[in-house]
C-alpha cells in the first residue's frame, strides 16, 4: 500500500535547499540588492531616530506627515486588498479565485510588515506605540483602532497561512474570514483617520472609509496579477489552466475596480470644485490646472487608472505581457496617488480661510533623499520576501479540494 503520510522536516529543509541551489546568479543577485534596500534604509531609520528626524526629514510642523506616512499608507492598502481578493477564493468558495490564494495571503503579510518597518521610522519611538497601544488604550482615537486591528490582522493572516501550508481547509477558512473582518475594519479606520479629520477639508467627509477598501481592492488585483506573473517567471515553470482562469477573473475585477475608483475621483473633484473658494476649492483647483496637475492626470490617473484600463480590456485577462505592464504601471500610480492623498489634505494650512499672510498661499514638501530611502527599504523588503517565498515554499502551490 502506498504511503500517503506527510513529508518529515527533513524532507521540507532538504527540498528547500536543493531549490535555493538551483537558483542561478540572478536570484541571488536581487536577493543581494533587495536585502541591502532593507539594510540602508534600517540603518537611516535607526540613525534619525537618534539624532532626531528634523537632521533627515524634510516634514516640518505645518506638513507633519510626508513620504513614510503615504507610503505606509500604501503598504497596509495592499496588503488589505490582497487579503480581501484572495479571500474569494478560499473563503467565500468561488473555483477560479483558489489558485492565486497561498501567494497572495504571503503577499499579504509581507506588505503589512514593509508597511510597519516603514512607519517605524516615521515614528520617533516606536516601541512606545507598541507599549501604550497595550497599557494605555485610547477607544475613541481612530488611530488605536487601527494599529490594534491591523495587529489582529497579521496574526490572522499568519494564521491562515500556515494552516494552508498544512493544507488544514477549514482553519484556513476561518482565520481568513476573521483576517477580512479584521481587514476591512482596520482599513476603515484608517480611512476614518484622515475622513474625520475636521480641520481638513480635502479630507474630511464619510467616503473616505469605503474610498479606501474599494482602492484596496483594486490595488490587491494589480499586485496579485503583477507578482503571479513574476513568480512564474523566476520559478521558470508554465502557467496552468487553473491560474490563467484565476488571472482573467482577477483582471475582470481590477477593470470593475478601476472604474469604481474613478466614479470616486470625479466626485471628489466635482465636490472640492463646487462649493465656495475656501476649504478643498484651492487644492482641487491645484491638482486640476495648477502646480500639482501634472501628478494628478499623468501618474495618478493615467497611468494609475485610464492606462491599465485600457491595456487590461485589451488583454481580454490572456495576455500577460500585456496584464504585466498595466499591474506595473498601475501600482506606480496608486503609489503617487497615496503620496497625493497625504501631502495635498495637508498642502492648505489651518489658517488660510483666515487672511493670515503668512498663510495665503498653498504650503509645498519634497521628501529628503533620507525619506526616499526608507520608502525604497519597503520595496525592498516586499521585493525580498517574495523572491525568498518563492524558493521556500516552493510557489505558493494549492491543494485542490
Amino acid at each position: 500500500m502506498a504511503n500517503h503520510s506527510a513529508p518529515t522536516l527533513n524532507g521540507l529543509v532538504s527540498g528547500v535547499v536543493d531549490r535555493l541551489k538551483s537558483a542561478g546568479i540572478g536570484y541571488y543577485l536581487l536577493l543581494l540588492i533587495t536585502l541591502s534596500l532593507v539594510l540602508a534604509a534600517a540603518g537611516l531609520g535607526l540613525l534619525a531616530m537618534i539624532r532626531g528626524h528634523e537632521h533627515y526629514y524634510n516634514v516640518y510642523r505645518e506638513i507633519p506627515w510626508g513620504v513614510l506616512i503615504s507610503t505606509y499608507v500604501f503598504f497596509v492598502v495592499t496588503s488589505t486588498g490582497l487579503c480581501l481578493v484572495s479571500s474569494i477564493g478560499h473563503v467565500f468558495g468561488v473555483q477560479d479565485f483558489m489558485p492565486i490564494a497561498k501567494r497572495s495571503v504571503f503577499l499579504s503579510i509581507a506588505t503589512i510588515l514593509s508597511g510597519f518597518f516603514v512607519i517605524a521610522f516615521e515614528i520617533k519611538i516606536p516601541w512606545r506605540m507598541a507599549i501604550y497601544n497595550v497599557i494605555s488604550p485610547n477607544l475613541t482615537s481612530n488611530i488605536w483602532w487601527m494599529g490594534t486591528l491591523y495587529g489582529v490582522y497579521l496574526a490572522f493572516m499568519f494564521a491562515e497561512y500556515i494552516f494552508l501550508l498544512m493544507n488544514k481547509h477549514t482553519p484556513a477558512v476561518v482565520c481568513g474570514f476573521s483576517g477580512s473582518v479584521a481587514g476591512i475594519a482596520a482599513h476603515s479606520n484608517l480611512g476614518a483617520v484622515f475622513g474625520l479629520l475636521m480641520g481638513r477639508a480635502y479630507w474630511q467627509g464619510p467616503y473616505m472609509p469605503i474610498y479606501f477598501i474599494a482602492s484596496a481592492m483594486m490595488t490587491g488585483c494589480a499586485v496579485i496579477i503583477m507578482f503571479h506573473i513574476l513568480g512564474y517567471k523566476l520559478n521558470g515553470e508554465k502557467m496552468g489552466p487553473d491560474m490563467e482562469r484565476a488571472l482573467e477573473v482577477t483582471t475582470k475585477v481590477g477593470i470593475l475596480l478601476i472604474c469604481v475608483i474613478l466614479f470616486f475621483t470625479t466626485w471628489k473633484l466635482v465636490a472640492g470644485s463646487a462649493g465656495q473658494p475656501n476649504g478643498a476649492y484651492p487644492v482641487v483647483m491645484s491638482e486640476v490646472a495648477g502646480h500639482h496637475a501634472f501628478n494628478f492626470w499623468f501618474f495618478e490617473v493615467l497611468i494609475g487608472m485610464v492606462g491599465p484600463l485600457v491595456l487590461f480590456i485589451l488583454s481580454r485577462g490572456r495576455n500577460l505581457n500585456i496584464m504585466l505592464l498595466a499591474s506595473i504601471s498601475m501600482i506606480i500610480g496608486i503609489f503617487v496617488m497615496r503620496f497625493n492623498l497625504v501631502f495635498l489634505g495637508q498642502s492648505i494650512p489651518v489658517y488660510y480661510d483666515l487672511g493670515v499672510n503668512e498663510y495665503n498661499h498653498l504650503l509645498s514638501y519634497s521628501p529628503s533623499i533620507y525619506e526616499m530611502i526608507i520608502a525604497a527599504g519597503g520595496f525592498g523588503m516586499t521585493a525580498f520576501f517574495f523572491l525568498l517565498g518563492e524558493k521556500v515554499f516552493d510557489g505558493h502551490k494549492v491543494e485542490h479540494h
